[in-house]
């Protein structure tokens, strides 16, 4: 699968459709229509439109580019998108064979959608869609459009599509990871006494920016306080500093932590520092291929209620790739809502874990370590690994 951005040199080739059509099968589904940003990124090759990036209102509506696939018939696939990706095309042409750059509002897209399935003989087919990706208007001229259909929500097929990350999709995590970590590690060292929270949020912003990443959010925390909102708290001599910031790169998530200090850490940080660490290491000790997620938050969660300040400490692990939180689901409802549904399948080369470990000390503050792993044919790969101790701040 190519991962070529929208503005970048290269072709975008299409991803792996019998393995696509293989999962449609298994769920008893005929046809896609995918209206996500993240799917349809993912069924281009690794394109997304930039115009768009940042929010999809426009006008009355919104952008909601569509690829619609049917089973077995790659010749029939279509990308339904906004006029202004004609450019984009004639300078890096879509794979796929129907290409209809006409809509300025969701309910363009939805018609243009059914009549696609009409001309290709599959409107009465079953459908699968993505319900909390299809807005109610576009739902409304898409069913009304095509009355013979049978509409099955696709959300759990297309999951299973993004699992298994192909070598592209790996690099691509593996340079968001280290640039993120970069750009923290330079946030740190440039942060000085008096900085408040919003200042270190702008300088590591200006810091990923500058190294080709799109900003997507900080969680930042000072001293002993547990609030990761930006504010005009402000840095002071022997408080620690928790950076968690996501990062985009040709759409795929970085997403790491890493804890400063202002001064030199105690003897008691590096012994705090130590216990989150100690957890992280028990479950890298389980990952690998054929491993049972759900053993290895087991066993860190064992190693958590061994350790003396296990009852202001938390462990959690998730997948994750084009959007944060994906295969393999681990855990249920802690935090995000979902089923661990994966907990006790094995895990799959290619998959991507993030690793966290917090405490929230009541006199040290928030601790953090997060990190991020590919499972691999022989064991795991970690992703950004530089500076995982304690970063000193204003040594720039």
């Amino acid at each position: 699968m190519d991962t070529a951005e929208a503005g970048n040199d290269g072709a975008l080739t299409a991803p792996d459709l019998d393995r696509i059509d293989a999962l449609m099968e298994a769920a008893g589904l005929d046809a896609l229509v995918v209206t996500s940003k993240h799917n349809v990124q993912y069924l281009l090759g690794g394109y997304r439109f930039i115009f768009f990036q940042a929010m999809d209102a426009i006008g009355h509506s919104r952008y909601l580019p569509a690829v619609v696939h049917r089973a077995g018939r790659a010749d029939q696939t279509a990308y339904i998108g906004n006029r202004m990706e004609a450019g984009e095309h004639a300078n890096h042409p879509f794979w796929t064979p129907t290409f209809l750059p006409a809509c300025w509002g969701s309910t363009d897209a939805a018609r243009m959608a059914a009549d696609h399935l009409h001309r290709i003989g599959a409107a009465g087919l079953r459908i699968g869609i993505e319900p909390a990706f299809l807005p109610a208007d576009a739902w409304t001229a898409l069913t009304a459009a095509l009355p013979g259909a049978s509409f099955v929500d696709a959300t759990h097929m297309l999951e299973r599509m993004r699992a298994i990350k192909t070598p592209a999709e790996l690099a691509i995590l593996r340079t968001a990871s280290e640039l993120i970590t970069e750009s923290m590690t330079a946030t740190m060292a440039a942060a000085r006494a008096g900085w408040t929270k919003t200042q270190v949020i702008e300088e590591l912003r200006r810091q990923e920016t500058q190294r080709g990443l799109h900003f997507d959010y900080c969680l930042i925390t000072f001293g002993a306080s547990h609030n990761r909102a930006a504010s005009s708290q402000a840095w002071a001599e022997g408080e620690v500093m928790s950076l968690d910031s996501g990062g985009n790169w040709k759409g795929y998530i970085g997403d790491l932590c890493r804890m400063g200090v202002l001064g030199e850490p105690d003897a008691e940080l590096q012994d705090l520092l130590a216990e989150v660490e100690a957890v992280q290491q028990a479950a890298f000790s389980r990952l690998g291929p054929g491993r049972i997620g759900g053993d290895m938050i087991a066993h860190a969660e064992a190693t958590l209620r061994a350790l003396p300040n296990a009852a202001c400490n938390d462990f959690f692990a998730h997948g994750m790739g084009l959007i944060s939180h994906e295969v393999p689901f681990l855990m249920t409802n802690h935090p995000v809502a979902y089923d661990g549904i994966d907990a006790d399948q094995p895990l799959l080369p290619g998959m991507v874990l993030s690793v966290e470990t917090t405490m929230l000390h009541p006199r040290r503050g928030f601790l953090k370590l997060e990190d991020t792993l590919a499972i691999t044919e022989t064991g795991y790969e970690m992703f950004g690994t530089t500076n995982r101790g304690w970063n000193r701040g204003g040594t720039a």
